[in-house]
């Protein structure tokens, strides 16, 4: 059965490929579609997100790396442009550096990362696209083949990224650099003093510098840290509140409502409900 069959359900897919325009209700529908990777790729639009004020030109091609198990979908309805969805399993027995790197680039911020591209990346990035757009329409495609070109264009991706980080100036690479231990850090060590001694500043600079680029405190930044991966796991596990408070590292369930609800200004319960209702009346969007 090919890859792009119309009725192939996700579960049995581990790579799904559809123009924005053409995204059938078996792919937003289906339940297992939190399990996938998604590059959204807008061509000759306005981002999703909100830019900084020095963006002014911010129509053009946008890339938008989003990990499984989003909290917060981005409104793609009615964009021009191209999507690609793979399986964690497409990436077994990648060598460890390649996987790390692309983690980082799927989920520098806990939540979903953005990529600017200028016009000769474009168009490097189209024509691998085109490869691998082929290669996926086959009736007899080889998974083989089709792999090795995605892992073509995730290299690519890669290399904008790291470009775009080297590119800035040495306190930006240190908010990277602060963000990165976070991932890797953020369930088992809550202090600035830790991250500032690994990147080698003190936790006065560190804040100082994380004020100036991102507007909050090394301590908030932590916070939202610990509130996204609460909310990933209230929305897509079957765990208790309970038994998400102690896998938090919280005591009890009360200190995790308090925390909770002081971060959000909603309880945990109030955060579970109206997700629950966003999903039955939205899923089937590709927002």
């Amino acid at each position: 059965m090919s890859l792009s069959t119309e009725t192939t359900y996700l579960e049995k897919s581990i790579i799904y490929i559809r123009d924005l325009s053409n995204c059938p209700p078996s792919y937003l529908n289906d339940p297992g579609r939190k399990e996938f990777f998604e590059i959204v790729w807008l061509k000759n639009e306005e981002p999703l997100h909100a830019l900084q004020a020095s963006e002014f030109d911010a129509k053009g091609d946008w890339i938008y790396l989003i990990p499984p198990y989003r909290v917060h979908q981005l409104n793609k309805a009615g964009k021009n442009g191209v999507l690609i969805s793979f399986k964690r399993s497409v990436l077994e027995g990648e060598e460890k550096e390649f996987l790390l790197d692309l983690f980082k680039i799927f989920n520098v911020q806990g939540e979903f990362s953005c990529l600017r591209l200028n016009q000769e990346t474009a168009t490097e990035l189209s024509n691998i696209y085109k490869l691998i757009e082929d290669e996926y329409q086959k009736t007899d495609n080889t998974f083989i083949i089709t792999k090795a070109l995605l892992k073509v264009f995730l290299l690519k991706l890669i290399q904008v990224k790291e470009h775009e980080f080297t590119s800035h100036d040495v306190q930006q690479k240190r908010v990277y650099e602060f963000l990165m231990l976070l991932e890797s850090n953020y369930q088992q060590v809550r202090n600035t003093d830790f991250y500032a001694g690994k990147i080698g500043i003190s936790s006065k600079r560190l804040n100082q510098i994380l004020k100036e680029k991102l507007n909050k405190t090394g301590m908030q930044i932590i916070h939202d840290r610990i509130i996204l991966e609460a909310k990933r796991k209230i929305i897509h596990s079957e765990h208790t509140l309970k038994e998400i408070a102690y896998e938090l590292g919280f005591s009890d369930r009360p200190y995790f409502s308090r925390f909770f609800k002081k971060q959000t200004q909603q309880t945990p319960e109030e955060f579970q409900k109206q997700a629950r209702n966003h999903i039955e009346s939205k899923f089937n969007t590709l927002v």
